[in-house]
């Protein structure tokens, strides 16, 4: 990737004595709905919604949105290429890891996510607040895409015939094998390895990274291609496994057609069990 892999998983207590030493440079954004935000949100952060990350266009919705739109989004929360920003959610890292995956498009030089986010900050007894947020000083950003990151159908056709590459697909089981259908057409890509986005997570430890991640995606014949592609129904889900493949070095891209454009694509090639 063109981008840095300057990218870290900091922790509740860390960030605290970060923000507390008043860095001009650091950014915080909140990935979840205005609702949740008002209720609840550290100090400073700015509110970035789910719906601002994808260009909802039906069948493929989760697909990135066009480059207006994301000029409008940066320029509204104040975005420049010197800050350090730090990503979080209310959800264990989906919507983080669709905006990490979106600040690696337009080309930042890396980001960190707060491990568990809302959930790991308030367990661990950091202050929340309430409220619209404080009033942020809009920027003007003219922003280039790059479009390494990203996988379409001719990427992922052109893997599955190729044994250096590997489509790593993180819905459920019920989907992956076709018990449960979202799509005109339901199963998986051929060759796909499934791995639920839900087993990234650990929930007891408030929705923490699971520990022995990378162990697993060795396990799996994942961690060990020259190329990763990961999907999901909508490129929601696969924002946290696309994530974790940066967070451990990985050579990951994300396939943001993901099941909506493929399951409904009559030409692309679909699996299912014996």
């Amino acid at each position: 990737m063109s981008v840095s892999t300057r990218v870290d998983i900091i922790e509740p207590k860390t960030l605290q004595s970060e923000l507390a030493a008043e860095r001009d440079n650091l950014l915080l954004v909140q990935i979840t709905t205005p609702q949740v935000f008002e209720q609840a949100h550290i100090e400073g952060a700015v509110l970035v919604t789910p719906g601002e990350l994808i260009c909802g266009t039906p069948p493929a919705t989760g697909k990135l949105p066009h480059i207006d739109a994301l000029n409008a989004l940066f320029t509204r929360i104040g975005y420049h290429s010197g800050l350090d920003i730090v990503i979080y959610d209310d959800e264990g890292g989906g919507w983080a890891g669709r905006f990490a995956w979106t600040l690696d498009i337009i080309g930042h030089d890396g980001w960190r996510y707060l491990n568990g986010g809302l959930h790991a900050w308030h367990h661990d007894g950091q202050p929340l607040t309430q409220g619209h947020g404080h009033t942020v000083t809009p920027s003007q950003v003219s922003l280039t895409i790059d479009t390494t990151p990203i996988a379409e159908i001719p990427d992922v056709l052109a893997s599955l015939d190729d044994p250096n590459q590997v489509v790593w697909d993180v819905r459920s089981a019920e989907e992956f094998a076709g018990i449960r259908q979202a799509s005109a057409r339901s199963g998986h890509i051929p060759g796909a390895i499934n791995l639920d986005w839900l087993l990234l997570q650990d929930p007891p430890r408030q929705y923490r990274l699971a520990a022995g991640i990378e162990d697993t995606l060795v396990e799996l014949g994942i961690a060990d291609k020259a190329n990763i592609i990961t999907h999901c129904q909508t490129h929601h889900r696969s924002g946290l496994s696309y994530m974790c493949g940066r967070l451990f070095g990985l050579p990951i891209k994300a396939y943001h057609g993901s099941w909506s454009e493929w399951g409904n694509d009559p030409d692309t090639p679909i699996e299912l069990p014996a």
